[in-house]
């Protein structure tokens, strides 16, 4: 009498199946890393069962593997493992239902008993399942741990059912055996299966050998304590997933249990790609479930400004849909993105503490990065903000200092952050913007590339310190004594009038300055939200069908300056010179502002009073 059992798939189940095969994965390759994940669960299920030590297990000095062969001229892969195998029934109830999870009843059990956490990987059903994507004929023969237990043979073409035999003496464990069809037959190359394990499934546990050879030889040591793991370990794991021959500058291996389960390994690479032409870089940190690839190179595990980072986070939480392509819970993912980013600003800050040198090293690489942060993340900003470095003009030249030593140095009279953008940190400090600082003894932090000025506006304030642009900072110069051929306030307020009038719509107003010592005169921005130099920048950046603010700027004038004292004489004798002195002191101060986009007309202009000056008398 025959032995063998013909089943029927449901009409619903066929459907599923259906859409396993056809429609569930993006990638055919998949299967191998279902199968593998599978074999894994079964070794795992193994190692736990002999560490309870309650039950008999069968074979018991064979130890838990996956071994995969192929056979080009079959057209075959067979994928097997020395793990719990299965019973007759329990062939029928996990490969018969699609969908089912032995695995979550498995892990189920374990919960209910509190005992030792297995680590264990999804749903058997469908992940099996996706075996169909590549084979024609799928036969799995099995023989459980229990001792008395006998070996069975499952076999489906996947249309319309199963059948289940006793399948004689075999190895305790499971064989999964893919008759491939005629359009994957590439897969029963050795070296395609050797690519797919070494990329999905490279950190299971388990050896996997693939014709004999054993492929997982780099450890998942993200997975075990930071005391455990040698520095050599950590810098072959950086060199295998890094692609990189140097050291990186920082290393943060870490685990965390709240607000979801986290195993991290990340590194900062010694040099940031992006600045030495190469085109925008990508996020190298790679996502795993349980040791498995889940996707290389995530996106939203941590925010674009943070894509300099490699490495690999892994977590048991993650909701992944059926076929573990992607998560489906983007709340959680947005959980695990600020757990993960706060955890490294956290170690940033640390570092820079403990290690400024190492720091600082990291700053002049990837600045721009938590520039970037700062610029497009506010959820972020207060972390980013006690990161930056910039220049100071209470620091030595090339010496930088944080927004928080700023704060301890500011005295009583000071209550604003001032920073001031110049090419240079000479060009600063011999702005004119800089006079009522240097006469005030307050501090500047001196800033030589536009995108901080931006930052620094982004950010508004710093440990309850209002930031603000040098330029629009409400200082005046100490009352100072008196200098020969120095304007009366009459004379000072008749000549801003008389210029605004000559001048007419080429500022906005002209004003008797109390910031200048130095300097004739300033120009400063109109518009409350913007300084000289975001108006150039936008203007560089701007489009055709972009405006920016209308305004032209203010212009206020020294009349402590002899250069100003003259000019307030000579409109008083020489109406037209004096204009066009008036219209020169003007391009001037554009000049040093960076404003004057076409000097052609002060070139003309200059010309022409050089040669009133130099003309016979």
């Amino acid at each position: 009498m025959s032995q063998t059992e013909t089943h029927t798939f449901q009409a619903e189940i066929q459907q599923v199946l259906d859409i396993v095969i056809h429609s569930l994965y993006t990638d055919r390759e998949i299967f191998v890393r279902e199968l593998v994940s599978n074999a894994a669960d079964a070794c795992e299920k193994l190692r736990f069962l002999q560490s309870g030590g309650t039950d008999a297990i069968r074979d018991p000095d064979i130890a838990a593997g996956i071994r995969i062969t192929t056979d080009e001229a079959a057209g075959t892969v067979t994928i097997a493992d020395t793990g719990v195998g299965m019973t007759r029934d329990e062939m029928v109830e996990n490969l018969g239902t699609i969908a089912h999870s032995g695995t979550r009843k498995f892990l189920q059990a374990v919960a209910e008993n509190r005992k030792a956490d297995a680590q264990l990987i999804g749903q058997f059903g469908v992940g099996f399942y996706s075996a169909f994507m590549v084979a024609k004929t799928v036969t799995v023969l099995s023989r459980s741990h229990q001792s008395d237990s006998t070996g069975w043979r499952w076999t489906s073409a996947g249309a319309g059912g199963y059948t289940i035999e006793p399948g004689g003496e075999l190895p305790r464990g499971t064989q999964v055996i893919l008759e491939l069809k005629d359009d994957a037959k590439d897969f029963a190359r050795s070296p395609e299966i050797e690519r797919i394990v070494k990329r999905y499934s490279n950190f299971v546990t388990f050896p996997i050998e693939v014709g004999g050879t054993r492929l997982n030889t780099v450890q998942a040591i993200w997975a075990r304590s930071k005391s455990e793991v040698k520095d050599e370990e950590y810098q072959e794991f950086y060199r295998y997933i890094g692609h990189d021959t140097e050291a990186p500058l920082f290393r943060l291996h870490f685990t965390a249990d709240a607000p979801i389960s986290i195993q991290a390994l990340l590194f900062v690479p010694s040099r940031n790609y992006e600045t030495l032409g190469v085109s925008r870089i990508e996020s190298e940190v790679n996502l795993h479930c349980r040791k498995v690839l889940i996707e290389p190179k995530a996106k939203g595990l941590f925010p674009e400004w943070l894509r300099f980072l490699k490495g690999v986070v892994d977590s048991e939480d993650l909701p992944l849909n059926v076929s573990r392509e992607r998560m489906q819970d983007s709340e959680l993912l947005k959980k695990l993105n600020r757990a993960l980013t706060n955890r490294f600003l956290k170690f940033l800050a640390e570092e820079a503490e403990k290690n400024p040198e190492a720091y600082d090293k990291f700053y002049k690489e990837y600045q721009r990065f938590l520039k970037e942060g700062v610029l497009s993340d506010h959820d972020h900003n207060e972390a980013l903000a006690k990161l930056l470095r910039f220049e100071s003009s209470a620091t030595e030249t090339g010496r930088t200092t944080s927004l928080a030593e700023y704060v301890k140095r500011m005295p009583d009279g000071q209550k604003e952050i001032c920073f001031l953008l110049a090419g240079s940190r000479d060009a600063a400090l011999s702005s004119p913007y800089f006079e009522v600082f240097q006469a005030r003894k307050y501090e500047v932090l001196l800033v030589s590339e536009p995108i901080d000025e931006f930052v620094l506006d982004r950010l508004h304030e710093f440990d309850g310190k209002r930031i603000v642009a040098a330029e629009k900072a409400d200082f005046t110069v100490p009352d100072e004594q008196p200098v020969e051929g120095q304007l009366t306030d009459d004379e000072a307020t008749g000549l801003a009038g008389w210029m605004k009038t000559t001048l007419g719509d080429a500022v906005n107003e002209v004003r008797v300055s109390k910031r200048l010592v130095g300097s004739p005169a300033v120009v400063l921005e109109g518009d409350r939200y913007l300084t000289t130099t975001m108006r150039r920048t936008l203007k560089a950046m701007q489009r055709d069908h972009e405006a920016l603010p209308s305004g032209a700027p203010e212009f206020e004038i020294n009349p402590r300056h002899a250069l100003v004292a003259r000019l307030e004489k000579m409109r008083h004798v020489d109406a037209e010179l004096a204009a066009q002195a008036a219209a020169q002191l003007l391009d001037n101060a554009r000049l040093s502002a960076g404003l004057l986009e076409d000097p052609r007309a002060m070139l003309q202009r200059i010309n022409g009073l050089l040669e009133k000056l130099l003309a016979p008398r």
